[in-house]
């Protein structure tokens, strides 16, 4: 199991930039300026919202959020606090 694993687990906080590729998550909280936190909750990162984690390239993730599929830049993905 690895330590991503072993975190989700435990019920801990998570960024969705460190969830493994075929996990699923609920998000917990979005961090970051209003806008930012505004756009991300209009693309569906809103708390109680399951996301599927598609597929990783490199740094970016594609996610699966409310039927629709979203790909994010780290930066971006590192504020949204998954559980």
């Amino acid at each position: 199991m690895s330590a991503v694993q072993q975190q989700r687990s435990a019920g801990e906080q998570l960024p969705l930039a460190l969830v493994s590729e075929g996990s699923t998550v609920r998000v917990l909280k979005v961090r970051g300026a209003l806008e930012l936190r505004q756009h991300l909750q209009e693309l569906g990162f809103v708390p109680g919202a399951n996301v599927d984690v598609v597929a990783r390239a490199g740094r970016d993730v594609l996610v699966s959020v409310k039927g629709s599929s979203i790909a994010l830049g780290r930066d971006m993905a590192l504020r949204i606090i998954t559980t």
